[in-house]
């Protein structure tokens, strides 16, 4: 442990990262102009490469498991206004197979994003095409290359989906989104792990979601709050709640995520593996809870420091009785995770470029009930020190 610790001051001299950076980073200066001396003048085009890699040391259960190289996300995209109401966007993960078989998009889980935007007024306008379900949030409106690690609950949802989405602007601080969407991008079977039970598919396999983001204050206070319905299968839904609270004060900056999730038929599949019973698992009712706060501190111009926690339970709402046994599993909480942050970050230029050194720690509890059916899982701690760049080619 010594080595890595040496190793990691003498990186550190060299490296950092910064704060917290939205879904729309960008350079001051694309790479294409900064080899050319020719400034770029039109916004049709620009294309990006988003990346977070680092070197990382992996720990299960206080024991050492590997020391490796890690590119966590490495996705292109490329972005553009055609002309005053009409834009498009496309963005595709590189590191992650490109299946498409029996999806009900016909695209690739691969892409998150493909589609255009319409702008009808000034006020009002559209996406349509696959796309982030609105769901809310704050740490879920970042891109993907900002996140150390997800929760539980986002680790496990869908969240590039297909449909469209009706933005509306109230004023220039309130915003209110209406979105609809399929509900999953990949086959019923695959989703849900049903195989052939008795459940039957949704006709309209659609989630709906309202969407409400908020501004105050001059910036100090943000929301991010959503509310949505999804149909999972023949009357089974979703209800799900996101709350995003985001708040800055100078130096300091915090947000805090409430995200509830009541599943008639487990999509996020936490229960469904601790059940772990072929009979049972198209009759899970689950309910799952996470609680995320982030805390950061610019305590120098290029320097960052924060603290995360996190806070999930998952649960089953309701009694499952076997008729053909003597199991029975009781409704009420089985599992609660934690997960702990800390690190520093250091943002040495005027584009997005940052250097960050991390520590990430997970674990996990279950209740007796979940232990008596085998429920196991190793506690983890990671080490990385790495980078962050959202690189504007063109």
């Amino acid at each position: 442990m010594k080595k890595y610790i040496l190793l990691f001051g003498l990186l550190l001299s060299m490296t950092g990262v910064r704060a917290q950076q939205n879904d729309d980073m960008r350079s001051s200066k694309s790479l294409f102009e900064e080899v050319t001396d020719i400034k770029k003048k039109t916004d049709k085009f620009n294309f990006f490469l988003n990346m977070n890699g680092s070197f990382d040391n992996q720990f299960s259960n206080g024991d050492h498991q590997i020391s490796n190289f890690y590119m966590r996300q490495f996705r292109i995209e490329a972005k553009g206004k055609i002309n005053d109401w009409l834009s498009y966007r496309w963005r595709q993960r590189l590191n992650r197979p490109n299946t498409g078989s029996g999806n009900i998009d016909n695209l690739p889980t691969s892409i998150d994003v493909a589609g255009i935007g319409v702008k009808v007024t000034n006020d009002f306008s559209m996406f349509i095409g696959k796309q982030c379900a609105a769901y809310g949030g704050i740490e879920f409106d970042l891109n993907p290359i900002e996140i150390y690690e997800y929760s539980d609950m986002i680790d496990n949802m869908s969240n590039f989906l297909t449909g469209v989405n009706f933005a509306y602007n109230l004023n220039p601080n309130h915003q209110l989104q209406f979105q609809i969407l399929n509900s999953m991008n990949n086959s019923f079977e695959n989703t849900y792990n049903v195989g052939s039970t008795g459940v039957k598919q949704s006709q309209v396999p659609l989630v709906y979601t309202l969407n409400w983001n908020g501004n105050f204050f001059d910036n100090a206070f943000k929301t991010r709050w959503s509310a949505s319905l999804m149909s999972e299968a023949k009357g089974r839904y979703v209800h799900y709640y996101a709350l995003g609270n985001e708040f800055t004060q100078g130096k300091f900056n915090m947000f805090f995520d409430f995200m509830y999730s009541n599943e008639e038929l487990d999509r996020n599949g936490i229960m469904r593996d601790i059940v772990n019973s072929t009979y049972y698992k198209d009759n899970v009712n689950a309910s799952y809870l996470s609680l995320v706060t982030k805390m950061n501190y610019r305590f120098a111009p290029k320097w960052n420091a924060f603290v995360q926690g996190m806070y999930e339970t998952a649960s089953l709402k309701k009694n499952l009785k076997d008729m053909f046994g003597p199991i029975d599993f009781v409704k009420g909480k089985y599992q609660t995770s934690y997960g702990y942050f800390a690190g520093l970050e250091y943002y040495p230029m005027e584009s997005n470029l940052h250097f960050f050194l991390t520590y990430v720690g997970r674990a996990y509890q279950f209740t007796d009930r979940a232990k008596a059916l085998g429920a196991d899982k190793a506690n983890t701690n990671r080490i990385s020190l790495g980078f962050i760049y959202q690189l504007q080619m063109f």
